[in-house]
């Protein structure tokens, strides 16, 4: 039997991304930190994202149907602890920590991310502990230049760019 502590284990042996993913809308302003994001298809340019139900951004989320994945460079990595809510702050302090614009949804997009994916919400699935969020792309922004941030291990790791 897979019990929850040796799940955990093996993922975190599964190196990802680290994200911040804002939200805006009807249902307010949010921002919270991910590394369960990944790409679904090509056609039409879509992707998914796992959020605790418990998160008080996931209500949010459902509300405003509309996502943008900010994918962190290595120098942004100080966001990950204020956007997973493990510093004092409310969303008006952490999203004052940083540089945001917007694309197609209105969401936050941060500035110099590797790469923002601006998206509306197609689909919602709960699955155990967690809500899958299907996004569909609509506009997205690649910076020319940086380094990546994935998490490893439990910790985080600096990812050259070839």
């Amino acid at each position: 039997m897979v019990t929850q502590q040796t799940y955990r284990e093996a993922m975190a042996r599964l190196g990802a991304a680290v994200n911040v993913i804002t939200t805006d809308g009807p249902g307010g302003k949010r921002g919270f930190t991910a590394s369960a994001v990944c790409s679904v298809t090509d056609t039409p340019p879509t992707l998914l994202v796992c959020l605790n139900r418990n998160s008080d951004s996931n209500e949010a989320l459902k509300i405003n149907r509309v996502a943008c994945i900010n994918v962190l460079q290595a120098a942004q990595e100080y966001l990950s602890p204020i956007f997973a809510g493990m510093t004092e702050g409310d969303y008006a302090e952490r999203f004052g920590r940083a540089e945001w614009s917007t694309l197609e949804t209105g969401c936050a997009v941060l500035e110099d991310a590797l790469v923002s994916l601006d998206c509306k919400v197609t689909e919602v699935s709960e699955v155990g502990t967690h809500s899958v969020f299907i996004c569909e792309v609509q506009a997205l922004k690649v910076a020319s230049s940086g380094q990546g941030l994935v998490y490893f291990g439990r910790r985080y790791h600096s990812l050259d760019h070839a």
